[in-house]
């Protein structure tokens, strides 16, 4: 692989993790595969495969072999952790993490204590996806080795909080001593430039990466994504204490309107099936059921390759950083 020479910006978070430039892809279920994998990773980003996307462990291993003859860079893989009555078999996808080399792994929806022991045996680094900072200390007790801290303006479960990134995230970095990637609204490189003034040593983008040409998602997803603002999110499961942040559809209007009109989660189990999720995905039928996005959406104009957002949201960085230092005037 070539590799061309541009600027970077160098932190804690990029030396220990051994990439370029401090901007993660985040490991989104149907989104992280090793097309868009592979493509932030060769552009000096942390690329993320999602485990669970992959039926298999034996299939996750094919999906990280299909990456690693795309790029020679660091790749790491999402490990999503929910309490379930018929849970994944997480053994085997540890085990299949670690014999396909990996050694970056991004956890997240619940404590990762049991899976620490088994990564830190085979010198995996692990980043752990926290939405407060109580949560994030407790993980950096636990031994990982950075943390994603993600506001509340982030896609997915933002937990129940309702702390914005502008200020959990130096909530976040002013108690930590590990690294801590600002998660949740960043889609340029002023929000990198943001994120570092805040403490951070790196910014995740989900939405901003779901939106590209190696993105496995339909195209009217991507389109949808770029015509859509700030507003056009939902967040749905609120009395349950199980706050999501999607698309804002009809499904996802239903689903809000049925529970707070007192309804329980079998009122709406159907309406929230992973399977109609997946169908928007693959099929671009943007009404199939419900999905997740960020409020960043609203910065969103373009469907350029993932390499092209990891430089150009250095290169911004940079600019933003430049033009901010040239308003200091000492005299």
């Amino acid at each position: 692989m070539t590799t061309t020479l541009e600027t970077q910006i160098s932190t804690p978070f990029t030396t220990e993790f051994g990439i370029r430039h401090p901007v993660v892809q985040g490991g989104m279920m149907w989104v992280g595969r090793a097309e868009l994998a592979a493509a932030v990773s060769e552009a000096g980003g942390l690329g993320i495969i999602t485990a669970l996307t992959q039926p298999t462990p034996a299939d996750l291993v094919k999906e990280i072999e299909r990456a690693r003859a795309l790029t020679d860079k660091p790749l790491g893989v999402n490990l999503t952790i929910l309490p379930s009555i018929t849970p994944p078999p997480y053994d085997e996808y540890r085990r299949a993490i670690i014999d396909a080399g990996i050694t970056i792994v991004e956890t997240a929806g619940a404590n990762p204590e049991p899976h620490m022991e088994m990564f830190k045996e085979h010198g995996v680094k692990i980043i752990h996806k926290c939405t407060s900072v109580r949560h994030a200390l407790k993980a950096q007790r636990v031994g990982v080795d950075a943390v994603s801290i993600d506001g509340f303006e982030c896609a997915g479960h933002p937990g129940e909080d309702d702390v914005p990134g502008l200020v959990l995230i130096p909530a976040a970095t002013e108690k930590l001593s590990i690294p801590v990637i600002a998660s949740g609204g960043f889609a340029n490189g002023q929000g990198l430039a943001a994120a570092l003034a805040l403490g951070a040593d790196g910014i995740n983008m989900g939405t901003r990466f779901m939106c590209t040409e190696e993105s496995p998602v339909a195209h009217e997803v991507k389109q949808c994504i770029v015509e859509a603002t700030e507003r056009d999110t939902e967040l749905i499961f609120r009395p349950l204490k199980n706050t999501a942040r999607v698309a804002s559809n009809s499904v996802s209007r239903e689903v809000v309107s049925i529970l707070a009109a007192g309804g329980e989660f079998p009122d709406v189990r159907d309406l929230v099936a992973g399977s109609r999720g997946r169908k928007v995905f693959e099929e671009g039928d943007l009404e199939a059921g419900i999905w997740s996005v960020g409020m960043v959406q609203g910065l969103i104009h373009d469907i350029p390759s993932a390499g092209e957002v990891v430089r150009r949201t250095v290169a911004e960085a940079v600019t933003e950083i430049d033009r901010i230092a040239g308003l200091i005037n000492r005299g």
